[in-house]
């Protein structure tokens, strides 16, 4: 069996409440609580109207000494009663579920994000790779809970406790509508399975056509500055306009099914009241019931099938929403959790070097890097150096602790990384990747995301790398607003950035990958040459380079071997 078998084979294989859904949400678990005690209390205020009104109406016809409103009062006073407390209770669980859902949706997601960014659950690279999927379902799928937790688990619930409790109640007064009603009743789930198996399939197509879209259109945006400079940002579109037209068709197929399937039911659910009525009026016309039984029975009947005819009506929103809760409790359970307890260790980064003991690490091309054993001493800025895919970005994630090597460590001084705790760590490391993080807000906010810098420090490592000119093009200089990745500045401009807030950091470790990737000649040896300063001043800088020139400021080169391929 193939790795995808048992994940599709769990995804079929779902109940109508995942029990999941309820551990990871607190406010999922008060809802199903607080759902059931109004849905006993609805069933109480059915029964009591039902014979409020089978007492009223019996009367009526058999008792003319009945038929004054005097006479009816108490009787009319209860039902007014149940059916005030049948309407506040359905307006206050309304009420309620879209508040639950928020906060349930809201607490999922918290749980999701926080175990997509721990690098002891996912690695950087699992994260990378599943982001468009993972994406589409925090985002879009989701918002499939909404009507699913308010509309269809409410029913479910109610179905439990009502229907049981109807059909007991009618079975007391009339025992043949409640035969009919037990033989008849399984019907509505049946015709349910059958049309949720169409409803599922098309619920997982909807959700993979949405997941490529979502992928599509981000990859799309991201390179979009470059396409429009190649001249080609219309080529993407006759994909993207595919990928639509595939996503209104699995859209449509679903609603299909899902307004088709309300009908069926709903037909079903009048025939079989249809049945228990023919029932009743010919025992009342032969005289083998009394007129309460009948009337009782008769009211009665269609709230057997009432929560049955919602959960059907619903499906559609259960399909979606038991997709949605399945996709997102396997993220929260995707990672593999590692022992955090020993990861507690510190360590004083200042002076100590950085031993990298035959590290390897294994990826879908093979070993990158492969038996790596090198060192970073301190006061000397270190150079990484080697073909595309040799490992030196991975090798970097390795020494920061975002990804554990699958063969040797990496040693701060004595200490293992594996083995440190990654704040403490985090704290001391300045690191420039290569995609700058840029967050919305101002330059100077974007200056000071790793904490506030020194002045002085700030004004000669802007000058160094000529990022004092970019504030000075700004319009509102430092106070300039960037939006969403840098939006408002070059790529080059971002790169300076980045680069400014890392050299004017006070962190005694230094890690750079293609930090002189935008910049022009004359810049780049500035950039270098205040590097080596910050090395030859005791730091330890480590810098991933594939130019030459990086080699004239180098104090130590590690050269990577190609990737070494599976098999």
């Amino acid at each position: 069996m193939s790795v995808a078998e048992p994940a599709a084979a769990r995804r079929r294989a779902r109940p109508p409440l995942d029990p999941r859904l309820l551990r990871y949400s607190p406010a999922t678990r008060v809802y199903v609580v607080v759902t059931a005690v109004l849905a006993a209390i609805t069933v109480i205020s059915v029964i009591v109207t039902a014979a409020m009104t089978a007492s009223i109406l019996a009367e009526l016809v058999t008792d003319p000494s009945a038929r004054s409103l005097g006479a009816q009062a108490v009787h009319l006073w209860v039902l007014v009663a149940a059916l005030a407390v049948r309407v506040i209770t359905s307006f206050a669980h309304d009420r309620y579920a879209h508040r639950a859902s928020a906060t349930a949706i809201a607490e999922l997601r918290a749980r999701a994000l926080g175990v997509l960014t721990d690098p002891d659950r996912v690695s950087p690279r699992e994260l990378l790779q599943r982001r468009e999927h993972a994406t589409t379902v925090l985002l879009r799928g989701l918002d499939a809970l909404r009507p699913y937790l308010s509309a269809y688990l409410p029913a479910l619930i109610v179905t439990v406790l009502v229907t049981p409790t109807v059909v007991a109640v009618i079975a007391v007064v009339d025992w043949p509508s409640a035969v009919i009603i037990l033989v008849t009743l399984p019907l509505i789930p049946l015709f349910m399975i059958l049309i949720g198996v169409m409803t599922r399939d098309r619920t997982e197509r909807k959700l993979a056509t949405m997941s490529r879209l979502s992928a599509q259109l981000l990859d799309l945006i991201t390179g979009l500055p470059t396409l429009r400079a190649l001249g080609r940002a219309r080529t993407p579109a006759r994909q993207v306009a595919e990928l639509g037209r595939s996503h209104r068709r699995s859209t449509m197929s679903s609603l299909r099914i899902a307004f088709l399937s309300g009908g069926v039911l709903e037909l079903l659910a009048t025939l079989c009241v249809a049945l228990v009525a023919v029932g009743i009026g010919l025992r009342l016309v032969y005289g083998d019931m009394s007129l309460y039984a009948g009337v009782l029975a008769l009211i009665l009947a269609p709230e057997a099938y009432l929560p049955l005819r919602q959960v059907g009506a619903q499906f559609h929103n259960s399909a979606d929403g038991v997709a949605a809760a399945g996709e997102v409790a396997d993220l929260i359970e995707s990672g593999t959790a590692t022992t955090t307890s020993t990861r507690t260790r510190t360590v004083t980064v200042a002076g100590a070097p950085i031993r990298l003991l035959d590290v390897g690490v294994h990826g879908r091309d093979g070993w990158a890097p492969y038996e790596l054993t090198a060192t970073a001493e301190p006061g000397a800025l270190t150079v990484f150096s080697g073909p595309n895919g040799s490992g030196k970005t991975t090798t970097i994630a390795v020494i920061l602790g975002l990804l554990s090597p699958d063969e040797g460590s990496v040693l701060i001084g004595s200490v293992p990384v594996a083995e440190l705790e990654p704040t403490a760590f985090h704290e001391q490391v300045a690191w420039l990747p290569q995609q700058p993080v840029v967050v919305p807000g101002t330059v100077a906010d974007n200056l000071a995301m790793f904490g506030a810098l020194d002045p002085v420090a700030l004004r000669h490592a802007s000058a160094t790398t000529g990022f004092d000119a970019v504030v000075a093009s700004l319009p509102d200089g430092d106070r300039t607003v960037l939006g969403a990745g840098g939006t408002g500045l070059s790529a080059g401009q971002r790169q300076r950035l980045a680069l400014t807030r890392v050299l004017a950091s006070p962190s005694p470790l230094l890690i750079l990958d293609e930090p002189t990737a935008h910049l022009d000649a004359d810049a780049e040896r500035g950039v270098l040459a205040a590097l080596a300063a910050r090395a030859a001043a005791g730091d330890t800088v480590i810098v991933v380079a594939h130019r030459p020139v990086a080699r004239e400021f180098a104090g130590a080169v590690i050269d990577f071997p190609e990737a070494i391929g599976v098999g």
